[in-house]
């Protein structure tokens, strides 16, 4: 993700000098059940999301997950709009180019859910020493899901779960920035299962959670339905940049994606 774009990824491409140096140590693509396996069994989004309140943007169509995440609106994504570079109906269509800039998400006007439980405001994983604030974040005007500038700082996707109930709460946040370093979700790519996540939210009550999975997935073909669903066992989806970076898109290749599951 890179702070300088209008729109940032889940994906982060920060400064110049990281990437390189990021990359020279590199962890298994990935760890643990894979993440389609372990929100696979999660029923699809429901198109009308329950007793919606005040809409948010519309997002735009095109569901490219750039650097920084793009929120997913209230329905479930196009099939022929696919993640970055995805397919798009047809065997033989070409790859659509990587975006820019972040996270697409789902193809209608996101709308918040009445929450269940306070919004998150702190996001700790004390293995990997990450110990981030985490701010409220919607969609950029180009459907991007929004992440905060500041790399120390992660996004809770407002118009999803809160952590704790029903479906995938997601938090992004940027893996580096050419002018800040490295962002605070850096460290997500050497996540292990078993590794305890913490989520303190905004009354100071805390939830506690294990990884179950870690992958490095293209964003090209980032299953952004399962990610932002709003259905199924409660589970904890962090998102960051990962892989190669790419100089001509100004963005990494692909997206770091860690799912954890609550501690009973």
């Amino acid at each position: 993700m890179r702070p300088a774009a209008a729109t940032a990824v889940l994906g982060v491409a920060l400064a110049v000098g990281v990437p390189t140096a990021w990359g020279l140590t590199r962890p298994p693509a990935s760890v643990g059940a894979s993440v389609e396996q372990v929100i696979g069994t999660a029923t699809a989004p429901s198109s009308s999301p329950t007793a919606p309140t005040s809409p948010a943007p519309a997002p735009s169509t095109s569901r490219a997950v750039p650097s920084s995440p793009t929120a997913p609106p209230s329905q479930a994504p196009s099939s022929q709009a696919p993640a970055p570079g995805a397919g798009q109906g047809s065997d033989t269509a070409e790859p659509a180019p990587l975006p820019a800039g972040g996270i697409t998400v789902r193809d209608a006007a996101p709308q918040v859910i009445p929450a269940a439980a306070p919004a998150p405001a702190r996001l700790t994983v004390p293995t990997l020493g990450v110990d981030a604030a985490v701010d409220a974040v919607g969609v950029e005007p180009d459907g991007q899901m929004t992440v905060p500038a500041e790399v120390e700082r992660v996004g809770w996707y407002r118009f999803g779960p809160v952590p704790g109930v029903a479906g995938s709460a997601v938090i992004a946040g940027h893996v580096d920035s050419r002018t800040q370093g490295l962002g605070a979700m850096a460290p997500l790519r050497e996540a292990a299962p078993g590794d305890e996540v913490l989520v303190t939210d905004a009354v100071g009550g805390t939830t506690r959670w294990r990884v179950v999975a870690r992958e490095l997935i293209s964003k090209q073909v980032l299953p952004l339905d399962r990610i932002f669903s709003r259905d199924g066992p409660p589970r904890l989806t962090l998102i960051t940049c990962g892989g190669p970076f790419l100089p001509e898109f100004g963005s990494y290749r692909d997206n770091v994606v860690v799912v954890a599951e609550p501690v009973p």
